[in-house]
């Protein structure tokens, strides 16, 4: 899959999670953690498989309780564990539930700070800031889960 759109809308977010570096990196490489956390409250995470290598691919499935589905997928860039992390985005229409297509790069850059994992995500490029803004409610929710999963209570990372 590759990334279509070279300019636009980027979403940028900083977390810091109570938890070490390879833990929360892990938590984004292996299916079997991901489905537990992807997805935002209203379509969590029903499906997901990874082969977690450069040029490997992802693919999930995000399901709402009425049923409704959205299909994720994309391809692995670059890992360099536990540092850094770059795939594709693409996210398949649902027009029946007003699901327009994405195709993003999502960069994730991970340090340690004080024995925590600070992240910075980095998702682009969206066509509209509508859309940018939606993912940012669906990456928020799931990384509150995310850090619920790791032991931790979610604080604001000073930006």
């Amino acid at each position: 899959m590759k990334l279509e759109n070279k300019t636009g809308h980027a979403l940028v977010l900083k977390r810091t999670f109570a938890a070490p570096r390879e833990l929360v990196f892990k938590a984004w490489t292996t299916a079997a953690m991901v489905k537990n956390w992807w997805g935002c409250n209203e379509f969590p995470a029903s499906h997901m498989e990874m082969d977690a290598r450069p040029g490997g691919n992802w693919r999930g499935c995000l399901r709402a309780d009425d049923g409704g589905e959205i299909w994720l997928g994309g391809r692995f860039i670059e890992i360099v564990r536990p540092e850094r992390l770059v795939f594709t985005f693409v996210r398949e229409p649902a027009p029946g539930l007003g699901i327009e297509p994405v195709d993003t790069m999502v960069t994730l850059v991970f340090s340690e700070s004080g024995g925590k994992t600070v992240m910075d995500f980095r998702q682009e490029f969206f066509s509209t800031s509508e859309l940018r803004d939606s993912h940012h409610n669906g990456w928020t929710t799931g990384f509150d889960r995310l850090d619920k999963i790791l032991g931790g209570t979610h604080q604001p990372t000073p930006t």
